[in-house]
């Protein structure tokens, strides 16, 4: 065989083995964090990382899609759900980061710890000429007729969390409020980008429940637009990361959970605008302690499924 013919299979060869040393993390966004993730926790190790960036529904249908070959060796989701669904199937691998001993306990599991954390609010656009909203109900004056949108809950975990936080604080009273919403044209649009640009662009005037680390980014960007916690009370959404148990790479997945949990990672989480998952990290924009929690527990999948209906039902065009 000729030199260059060896040169080349063994070249090969090299590559096949680099890319199957290579780290697999299948994420939701923001994908600017994932890249920065990966590109610290290279320089810092040496192990490269592949991502994968799609929202949780995609990266979950990616996961069912490959499960007689799974790919990733961990996965950050969008959704706590996701975690807990996960766990319950048996794919998850236990793993303690030692990094995560500043995470507050209902952010973390033997099997899953929160990367941040992300809240909803309200977002309004501060050119719309409306009175600039401070409480949920604000939403339902004749100020926002027609000018409202709000992220689907079908699509959103989080913003399920919001309807049943809020069915838990207000009980009957918080399906008033989403009927009065309704009547005031609030629009369910898709996911939280779909909420929002709208909104951006002029044509509607707020977003009820709006994940807040997007606003704060468009914010930084210029646009004219404001954040808005409700002194009533919102609910916050954690990040979950987690080890595939069928990962082949269960030593640098660890490692890796270790630099998202250090001091570098959760700045790094910070600088995408999210509460970092550790209460000893700082961050420019309000932390757990500056907002009232609601409690966004179910009593399990058919309460939420149920909530989640009776909302649909709720909006159904006539």
């Amino acid at each position: 065989m000729k030199t260059g013919a060896i040169f080349a299979m063994l070249l090969t060869s090299g590559m096949m083995i680099a890319d199957a040393q290579a780290l697999t993390v299948y994420t939701a966004g923001p994908g600017s964090l994932a890249k920065g993730l990966a590109a610290g926790f290279e320089k810092q190790t040496g192990v490269k990382v592949n991502i994968f960036q799609a929202t949780t529904g995609k990266v979950m249908a990616r996961l069912e899609a490959e499960q007689a070959n799974p790919q990733a060796d961990v996965l950050i989701s969008a959704s706590w759900d996701t975690a807990e669904e996960l766990q319950q199937r048996g794919w998850l691998l236990p793993y303690q980061s030692p990094n995560a001993e500043k995470v507050p306990a209902e952010f973390k599991t033997a099997d899953y710890v929160a990367q941040g954390i992300s809240a909803l609010g309200i977002v309004w656009n501060t050119k719309s000429g409306t009175p600039e909203p401070k409480e949920w109900q604000d939403l339902t004056a004749e100020a926002f007729k027609g000018k409202v949108t709000t992220p689907d809950p079908s699509l959103s975990g989080a913003s399920l969390d919001l309807l049943i936080g809020l069915q838990n604080s207000m009980g009957d009273r918080a399906w008033q409020l989403f009927s009065k919403l309704k009547d005031n044209g609030m629009v369910i649009a898709g996911p939280n980008a779909q909420a929002l640009t709208p909104m951006l662009q002029g044509a509607k005037a707020a977003v009820f429940g709006a994940v807040d680390y997007v606003s704060y980014g468009s914010i930084q960007d210029g646009e004219a637009i404001k954040v808005i916690f409700p002194a009533s009370g919102t609910v916050v959404a954690p990040r979950p990361m987690m080890i595939l148990k069928s990962s082949q790479n269960a030593a640098d997945a660890k490692a890796f959970v270790d630099y998202v949990l250090s001091e570098e990672g959760q700045q790094k989480v910070a600088d995408a605008w999210l509460m970092p998952a550790r209460s000893d990290v700082g961050a420019k924009r309000p932390l757990l302690s500056d907002l009232k929690i609601l409690p966004a527990q179910s009593s399990g999948s058919a309460d939420r499924g149920s909530v989640l209906k009776r909302f649909a039902d709720l909006f159904k065009q006539p």
